[in-house]
């Protein structure tokens, strides 16, 4: 019986053997990939929660605390693409146990600042420590998977930020509560989450492998399939261009200002969400924590809704728009009335933000070829979470000078119906 015709874009995944090795892949990486944005996540935000305790104690005011949060996705920018050049240079294995390391010293040393220069230090050297890991997980996966696949398995892997936005609010507040050794609440915070993934290093070393030949829990016949179906999608007599070639490629910028417009409203919504929430009054930390979480499990639930949708109706941009369309009307809504609506508003917008950062990372991993896809994936993420530096700083510096981020909030509103029109403007290459 003759076969069925496959699209030679996006080869079927039915193989017996190209099946097996597509689980297989799904069941040991994925796990450990969301382990590691889980801690990777909460040693970047958990700063959100002790904004209150580094005024009182260390005398950093609602300016300084937002220039230092966003500090970190200056360090991030400068050195995301190097990180990625030399992952692919050293390998995944040795270069993302290295970062898990080396962010985990810089976030368990936040536990010992004691003025705003240590503040900013060691903010901007944890986006030094951390930059790679985002886009060095969205590259392996154009090594490991089948294009057909990778859509998927980046949902599951940005899910990774959505447990964590769940699970740092009771954890963080947990632990703000300790006391012992002459260390106050936020340092014990700091300490104990930067140690988990000082931890962390060696289950990626010794678990990870850098390629497929390399996994020992793959069959001879299974590694063959899974490199053959990736090696069809990128056919070699078809050259790919130089990395400065696609850097003058205005697709590149349309993907740079899209995910920078997300990330806007992503790290406003972490960084300032705990306030918001301490606005409506009466609520211990750990409350607080509590509340905190029921945006990100609503995010949880649109991630995989949207990604569930885009697989099977396709269209992709236009899904990213729609989550987009949401998530400015969210945080409009934001402005209109207590606390405790702009609460629920917010909830509203979560659903469309992270739908979109999930929903967006596709385009680009189907647009870009495999050869400079680490690079290209690294700067579309460096600049595009510039966001998060502009968001907490211009919200710190609204805060301190008129009482109000409402303002902010409004910028949201607009960058994500600005970015809904520009994703119509990406195209997937044709190679």
């Amino acid at each position: 019986m003759a076969r069925p015709p496959v699209h030679p874009e996006q080869p079927a995944v039915s193989a017996p053997e190209l099946s097996t090795a597509v689980a297989k892949v799904k069941a040991r990486v994925l796990p450990l990939f969301v382990v590691m944005f889980i801690l990777n996540y909460i040693d970047r935000v958990n700063i959100g929660f002790v904004k209150n305790h580094l005024r009182a104690d260390l005398h950093i005011d609602l300016a300084a605390y937002g220039f230092g949060a966003g500090l970190f996705f200056i360090g991030y920018a400068l050195f995301e693409v190097p990180s990625n050049l030399l992952l692919q240079r050293v390998g995944a294995r040795a270069w993302l146990a290295r970062i898990t390391l080396t962010w985990g010293i810089a976030a368990t040393l936040m536990a010992f600042i004691q003025n705003r220069p240590q503040f900013y230090t060691l903010r901007f050297l944890l986006g030094v420590a951390e930059a790679g890991f985002f886009p060095g997980v969205i590259y392996y996966f154009t090594l490991w998977l089948p294009k057909a696949e990778r859509g998927k398995a980046t949902a599951v892997f940005l899910s990774g930020s959505a447990i964590a936005s769940i699970l740092s609010g009771p954890v963080s507040g947990a632990l703000l509560q300790l006391r012992g050794f002459g260390l106050k609440g936020w340092q014990w915070m700091f300490l104990v989450e930067g140690l988990a993934s000082v931890l962390l290093c060696g289950v990626v070393w010794t678990q990870l492998r850098s390629r497929p030949a390399d996994a020992p829990w793959l069959s001879d016949a299974e590694k063959q399939a899974l490199q053959d179906a990736i090696a069809a999608e990128h056919p070699a007599g078809n050259p790919h261009p130089p990395l400065l070639t696609l850097l003058r490629d205005p697709r590149l910028l349309l993907f740079c200002l899209i995910y920078f417009a997300i990330q806007l409203t992503i790290y406003a919504a972490t960084f300032w969400l705990p306030s918001i929430i301490q606005k409506i009054g009466g609520l211990t930390e750990f409350q607080v924590g509590c509340l905190n979480s029921i945006p990100w499990i609503l995010s949880i639930a649109a991630m995989y809704g949207f990604a569930a949708a885009a697989a099977r109706w396709r269209h992709q941009q236009a899904w990213v728009a729609l989550a987009l369309l949401i998530a400015a009307t969210g945080m409009f809504l934001s402005t209109l009335g207590s606390p405790t609506f702009a609460f629920v508003a917010v909830c509203f917008a979560a659903l469309g933000f992270k739908a979109a950062s999930s929903l967006f990372w596709p385009i680009p991993q189907n647009s870009l070829p495999p050869q400079i896809a680490a690079p290209a994936l690294a700067l579309i993420n460096s600049l595009g979470n510039l966001g998060g530096f502009v968001a907490p700083a211009t919200f710190g510096f609204l805060e301190k000078h008129t009482g109000s981020i409402q303002g902010g909030l409004y910028g949201l509103s607009i960058a994500s119906i600005l970015a809904a029109l520009l994703v119509f403007r990406t195209k997937p290459s044709h190679r």
